[in-house]
């Protein structure tokens, strides 16, 4: 299955680090004893090429008229948003965490979104901000956005609340559960990581208040970028 070999493709490139002793640690104070940095898949061409394939994939098996621009977050969205509308021979935009201070002032860079139906590309679902705040400005600019489309998602009960409550379903390559399963598979677990790793995502702010240390700040820049966005 797609969502295993990925997350077993996470795992032996070294993008996912379980750290429940030394915890890393969100802009809000929240930590987590795992870390998954995505953009580690631009260095592997072949991991690369099973993103773009499983990308495809979904939007060839959903229902409904097919898209016509295809959208990424910056940053860490493009790269893969590029590789799909190369893949598609379809137009590329991108959208801004926040408008530029000097120029035109744009949060959307590229292709007009205005009239399009966009599928939008992130790499990385925790808090779901960052991707529904894209969404909504590239509502804002006349685009119908079908939905939006991740490597890989946390599953964080805030995330899943989130785009419950939204337009625009989510669809994820593959996620916790699976990397948890695939990496218990393997072995990669020291006694009592994994139970750990499950009490932090049935409760993130319990097991933050209890974790040890005073976290691994340095290391948690793509999640800190995400939590800071605000919906729009």
């Amino acid at each position: 299955m797609l969502a295993d070999d990925l997350a077993d493709d996470l795992l032996d490139i070294g993008a996912v680090t379980f750290s429940p002793d030394d915890p890393f640690e969100w802009s809000s104070g929240l930590r987590s004893p795992v870390y998954c940095d995505n953009r580690c898949t631009l260095a592997h061409p072949q991991v690369r090429r099973r993103v773009a394939d499983g990308f495809a994939n979904v939007l060839k098996q959903r229902d409904g008229q097919a898209p016509t621009l295809v959208a990424g977050t910056s940053t860490a969205g493009i790269p893969h948003a590029t590789l799909l509308a190369t893949r598609l021979a379809l137009p590329l935009c991108y959208v801004r965490a926040d408008a530029k201070d000097h120029g035109a002032e744009n949060r959307i860079e590229g292709a007009d979104p205005g009239g399009a139906r966009i599928v939008l590309v992130e790499d990385l679902i925790s808090t779901g901000q960052s991707a529904l705040s894209a969404a909504r400005v590239l509502q804002a600019a006349g685009a119908d956005v079908l939905g939006v489309l991740a490597i890989f998602s946390y599953q964080l009960a805030a995330a899943e609340d989130a785009f419950a409550e939204a337009p625009w379903p989510l669809h994820t390559l593959t996620n916790f559960s699976t990397l948890l399963d695939v990496a218990a598979d393997e072995d990669l677990f020291a006694d009592g990581q994994l139970q750990s790793l499950r009490r932090w995502h049935r409760d993130p702010e319990g097991w933050s208040a209890e974790a040890p240390g005073r976290g691994n700040a340095g290391a948690w820049e793509r999640q800190r970028e995400e939590e800071t966005l605000e919906a729009a």
